[in-house]
């Protein structure tokens, strides 16, 4: 089974691109969480492995993106005003190919390391088919979200090979909303009301060569997205998806083992055999999980110790302290303030 092929993980970090795109657009992405009902911290660098999200949940950050900016060629105006160079090496490297059949090919490959898509490019005589097969989630992606992903290809193709390049057509599966944004954009007919989502493009296209191809660059960077992909197509241990899991619930309350359970579809029985087999127990995952997010909010001072205690499922500021006390001998304040010293007093020697 390739890389390409094999099921990526469910879970994964919203990228980058995506909130400087939001600004890019006029919306703030504090705002657009909100409006998705998902954690602030989700937009915070510095917490964003600590908070991923699930495609469904990723759906939801498009929806509100689309009910607070209805423009219906926010899509195209977030990609278009968006500079490549920004993207994740994993989409970036596209931009650099050999030719425009190689930019779509090695997007093809590596999508899935920024959001769990498998993205078709399917060539048939003189026209090439790009369609998305969203993984994880029985649900249709937002319009916003096709239209940006869309918008995505044809500007790959545009920038790449700095040619006009015109679609065949555009098939789009939602109804007609009598806005001409899109065939503006695209240059050719938009067919709604179709049976998939769905790029037609001029296999002739393909062939146009990239004048910012390179070669070297691309060498520096295949191994590293290989290796990437690799790793993150591979299982992780149980220990890892438990506290994963763990992070996901927290501010639930205390999640038990039948929550972790349920969350990694598994009976409990399973659940607590494989814990047993990794060498370690359901309570030392807990401990473990609580630390290192505690350790990763604390680490924002925008965050406040109330609302970490809070994020973290304890019924009271109270029980945290006393909990925190116990791990690291100290109060949270302090901690946070020994933490917030250390680049100071080692930049001095």
């Amino acid at each position: 089974m390739s890389d390409a092929s094999r099921p990526i993980a469910s879970r994964f970090n919203v990228p980058d691109a995506f909130w400087q795109g939001l600004k890019l657009i006029g919306l703030e992405p504090s705002v657009v969480l909100r409006q998705a009902r998902l954690p602030v911290t989700l937009c915070i660098r510095e917490l964003r492995d600590r908070r991923q999200v699930s495609t469904e949940e990723f759906f939801r950050l498009w929806a509100a993106v689309q009910a607070l900016n209805p423009d219906p060629a926010a899509a195209v105006l977030l990609v278009t005003r968006l500079d490549f160079a920004t993207l994740p090496p994993s989409s970036f490297a596209a931009f650099i190919a050999r030719d425009y059949r190689d930019g779509l090919h090695r997007m093809a490959r590596f999508k899935q390391l920024c959001t769990p898509e498998r993205l078709l490019v399917n060539e048939d005589g003189q026209t090439c088919t790009v369609t998305i097969d969203w993984l994880h989630t029985p649900e249709l992606p937002p319009n916003l979200l096709v239209d940006a992903a869309f918008a995505t290809f044809v500007e790959l193709g545009r920038q790449g090979t700095r040619v006009h390049i015109t679609p065949r057509k555009v098939e789009l599966a939602r109804k007609d909303d009598g806005s001409p944004a899109l065939s503006e954009f695209y240059g050719c007919p938009v067919q709604y009301g179709a049976e998939r989502n769905a790029l037609v493009l001029d296999v002739a296209d393909l062939d146009r060569p990239f004048p910012g191809h390179n070669p070297e660059l691309l060498d520096m960077l295949n191994p590293a997205l290989i290796a990437a992909l690799a790793e993150a197509t591979a299982s992780a241990s149980i220990s890892l998806q438990v506290k994963a899991a763990l992070k996901r619930i927290l501010a639930s309350g205390r999640p038990e083992l039948a929550d972790v359970a349920r969350e990694l579809g598994m009976s409990e029985r399973t659940l607590q055999r494989r814990i047993t087999e990794d060498g370690t127990n359901f309570r030392q995952l807990m401990l473990e999980t609580r630390q290192e997010v505690v350790r990763h909010l604390l680490s924002e001072p925008s965050i406040e110790i109330e609302e970490i205690a809070c994020l973290l499922g304890y019924e009271d500021t109270n029980s945290f302290y006393r909990a925190f006390r116990s791990w690291e001998g100290t109060t949270p304040a302090r901690w946070r303030a020994s933490q917030a010293q250390q680049p100071m007093s080692s930049s001095t020697h």
